[in-house]
Formats: C-alpha cells, structure tokens, sequence
C-alpha cells in the first residue's frame, strides 16, 4: 500500500485557483508597430482580435492544471509502505552462576540410569534442559570457587553456552567457595543489559570462604539494582568447613532480592529446582515491528517534467511543420 507522508501540504492545491482567479493576467512588453487603423481592418475582413496568454487557451490550462497538480502530489512525499518485518526480542536476562569448588566432587547423585556421578555432572546434566527451554532468554554463565569467573556473556547463543559449560570443570576457578563475589560479578554483568527484569540463578554446596565482598552486602546491592536471586543449596549442612552449605544464608540471599531459595538433594530434586524455576520465570518476548517505506515521489515528479519536456517540445515543432504543410499546399 502506499502512504503521504506529509498529506497536509496537499493544501497547496487551490492556491493556483486562487492565483488564477485573483491574480491580473501577465503582460509581456514588447516592441511592435502600432497600427492605428488596425480595428478597422479588422470589421472589414469580419475577424476580431484575440488576446493572447493562457486564460484563453483551454489546454495549456488544463497542462497548467496538471502539472501543478502532479507537484504537489510529490511535495507530499508519496511513499509505498511494505509488509511489515517482525523481529522477536527477549525481555529477561538469566544469569546463571555454579559452584566450581573442590567439594562439588562429591558422588552423592545418581544419573539417569542409576549410576553415581558427582554433583557437578548432575548439575550440568539438568541445567543443559534449562538452557534448551529458555529459548527466547539471554542467557549468561559464571563459574566461581576462590574467585568468580565469567564464562559466557549474556548471549541469545545457547548452543555456544552449552559448549561453554561443558568446558567447566571442579577446581577450575579455586578449592574455595566465593558466594559473594560471583553475586557481584553477575551485577556487573548484567548491568550491561538493557531489559528490565534480571535474574541470578546461584548454585552452590558450600558457605562463603573466600568472597571480598560479603553475600548479605552483594544481596543488598542486588536488591537496590532490582535483580531477583532465586538460590539453590546441594550440600550437606552436616558436613563440616568448606563441604558445609550455609542453607540459611542462602535464604536470606533470596528473600532480600524477591527470589526463591531451593534445597536439592539429588538429581531430581535439582530437575525439579529448575522446572520450578522455569514456571516463576516464564517466557516472555517483545515483538518488534518495522514497516519499510521506498519513496515514490520521483513518479509525479518524472510524470510532471515529462509533460513539460513534452508540451515545449511539441510548441517547438509544430511551427516547422506548419510551415512544411503550407509549402506543400503550395
């Protein structure tokens, strides 16, 4: 379909009419032997004198008329609008953060067929799912032990973000557990974004050793910045040092940002943590439409010039081949 851009210089239309109607005819002075008996002359031979210009002449008129008409079609920008282009774009940001120390070594979960692997398999294993369904999310990955790591930017590629984790390994960021700094590097991380809900998913079987900025701070600074903390605990609270998971911490983490926090003893209960996750955290995309526009306005104008190139072409012509006719009469 096509569109004006600017419909209301359509206006411009009946100023000739007024033009025409008010304005006096033009008058061209030019050198001429007057004659004074020429009205005489006329009533002898029964013809009367015409006055030249436009207002006499029907057809320059109506070329006038058209012209006029065709450039201002053209100042009122036609433009031929296309079918819209959608464009689908995420509204979350998921930041996900997983513990990389040493006591993530543990065999304590089963895999799908029964058979003992360590906590970090298992974690791999059921967060690959989460990465699979959070198609329309821009999902980031942090691995922190002693210190936090980034491993993936935020990034709508999930395929290079599953190759990512598979990368990660225990021990690979410190023996220790460095809760606090990993919650600071996701808001750093995600102060980078521009969407509006922002969401850390934090993983861990240990309690805060090594962090230079405590979790209750980082949470606080979390909470300012409106970024939800949903946590998650696999740990033992019995075990003793770093093996031991400081479960309330971890509540209080969630509860001061708005999160959930989620105690996983096994694989499906950690399955079960993310399918939990994926309903609190549904999809959610903007739909983003643009419509092109391709000027036309150059069609009235060419139309216009055309008409113009035309009409003086053939007022440049017609006297010769006037000419040529009475020739050949003679």
């Amino acid at each position: 379909m096509w569109q004006l851009d600017y419909p209301w210089l359509l206006l411009l239309l009946p100023v000739v009419g007024f033009g025409y109607r008010y304005l006096p005819a033009y008058r061209e002075a030019r050198s001429a032997v007057r004659v004074p008996f020429f009205m005489a002359m006329s009533r002898a031979i029964g013809q009367a004198p015409s006055q030249a210009g436009t207002r006499n002449n029907r057809w320059q008129l109506l070329l006038n008329l058209l012209v006029w008409v065709l450039l201002a079609l053209a100042v009122a920008r036609p433009v031929w609008v296309e079918k819209p282009i959608e464009r689908q774009q995420p509204v979350r940001d998921l930041m996900l953060a997983i513990d990389l120390s040493q006591s993530m070594e543990t065999t304590d979960f089963s895999d799908a067929n029964g058979q003992k692997i360590n906590r970090l398999a298992a974690v791999k294993a059921v967060v690959h799912g989460f990465i699979e369904r959070r198609k329309d999310d821009r999902l980031g990955l942090i691995v922190f032990g002693s210190g936090a790591y980034p491993q993936a930017p935020l990034t709508l590629d999930h395929a290079s973000l599953s190759l990512l984790l598979d990368d990660t390994g225990i021990g690979m960021a410190g023996p220790n557990t460095a809760i606090g700094d990993a919650i600071g590097l996701s808001l750093k991380l995600l102060d980078q974004a521009h969407e509006q809900e922002k969401v850390l998913i934090l993983l861990t079987d240990g309690n805060d050793t090594s962090s230079a900025i405590t979790p209750d701070h980082a949470a606080a600074m979390a909470a300012a910045k409106g970024v939800v903390i949903h946590t998650i605990g696999i740990g033992d609270p019995t075990a003793e040092g770093e093996a031991k998971v400081n479960l309330q911490g971890l509540q209080q983490i969630a509860q001061a940002t708005g999160g959930r926090f989620f105690r996983a003893e096994d694989r499906n209960a950690l399955a079960q943590v993310y399918a939990t996750l994926d309903q609190i955290t549904p999809h959610q995309v903007k739909t983003l439409s643009h419509q092109p526009k391709r000027d036309v306005f150059w069609l009235p104008l060419g139309a216009a010039l055309a008409i113009l190139a035309l009409y003086h072409l053939i007022a440049l012509l017609r006297p010769r081949f006037t000419l040529a006719r009475q020739r050949q009469e003679a």
